[in-house]
């Protein structure tokens, strides 16, 4: 693919560290953003400049675009000087930007008329994981296009992968993200209650990294008996885990710390133990959710989450 011309659209945080990247790997570039002082840079180390989205599709076989709302998107892809007047056929547009499903199934679906191939590619790493290619990619479309264009991914990022059909890669980002910010409020609120409680900030927070879930990838603990189904016998019985949470809310009603989401967990545990579940595992009050979305009980094998860890 060395040979291909390949155009770059929205030159913000993220999409600087991608574009540049790909200039670096030795790619033509040709390039497009609302302020053509943001390609200032690009256009200093060879990039050609376009003055319409219309006009970069038809200079271009590969777009990549890394907009700031679905709305963008499609007003680059379908507005009066889109994309998708510059088409001809034949051409890949990978969409790197955080979207919503339906507008990525609907401009896959619409680009397909025109023998387009449309990913749903959104990126995670950070404007610093962007710039150092230290980068994540989940891709969403034909797998067949996914391979076709992976050596230029590979030349951003260290963790472009293909995940299944269009919006699959949308759906990765947003339970990746909904988790994060969720995570991160759970932490607020347990950090909050043990610096009320009388220990210094800096110290706990030290503190809590050696422990068991500190010391694990934010996302590794849930497969170690949750996705394998493995609840009985337990490793650390719900019983002790309901009672060492109990405990915690106990402080933070002693020292007059709300503690608004945890409390949520506690009372979900509570319902796990009315179930007579006290000896199962202390991931078993999950299965709640998994009953109330109607989702089956996972079955994932030892060998296929080892698999997945080894990968990153």
């Amino acid at each position: 693919m060395s040979d291909i011309k390949i155009g770059f659209i929205g030159l913000g945080q993220m999409g600087r560290g991608v574009a540049a990247n790909i200039q670096k790997a030795g790619y033509a570039l040709t390039v497009h953003d609302m302020s053509e002082a943001a390609a200032a840079p690009f256009l200093e180390a060879g990039a050609s400049w376009a003055a319409t989205p219309a006009a970069l599709a038809a200079a271009c076989d590969l777009v990549f675009t890394c907009l700031p709302t679905p709305p963008d998107v499609e007003a680059v892809g379908f507005g009066p000087e889109g994309l998708a007047k510059g088409f001809s056929g034949g051409e890949s547009w990978i969409d790197l930007s955080t979207n919503s499903v339906d507008v990525v199934r609907s401009l896959h679906d619409r680009l397909a008329e025109r023998s387009v191939r449309f990913m749903d590619a959104p990126i995670s790493g950070g404007p610093a994981g962007a710039a150092s290619g230290r980068l994540a990619i989940w891709v969403g479309g034909d797998r067949e296009a996914y391979e076709a264009c992976k050596p230029v991914l590979d030349a951003v990022a260290d963790q472009a992968r293909y995940i299944d059909t269009i919006g699959a890669g949308t759906i990765a980002k947003l339970v990746h993200n909904v988790a994060s910010v969720s995570i991160s409020a759970v932490l607020g609120e347990v950090l909050s209650l043990g610096v009320k409680a009388g220990v210094d900030p800096l110290t706990l927070w030290g503190a809590i990294r050696a422990g068991a879930s500190g010391r694990s990838r934010m996302f590794d603990n849930i497969s170690k008996r949750f996705l394998q189904g493995k609840l009985d016998p337990p490793s650390f019985a719900l019983r002790l885990a309901h009672k060492d949470i109990s405990l915690g809310m106990q402080l933070a009603r002693e020292v007059s710390v709300p503690m608004r989401l945890c409390s949520l967990v506690h009372q979900e545990m509570t319902e796990a133990l009315n179930r007579d579940w006290g000896g199962r595992d202390s991931q078993s009050f999950v299965v709640l959710q998994q009953e109330r979305a109607g989702v089956p009980a996972f079955a994932l094998s030892e060998e296929d989450i080892a698999e997945v860890m080894a990968r990153t």
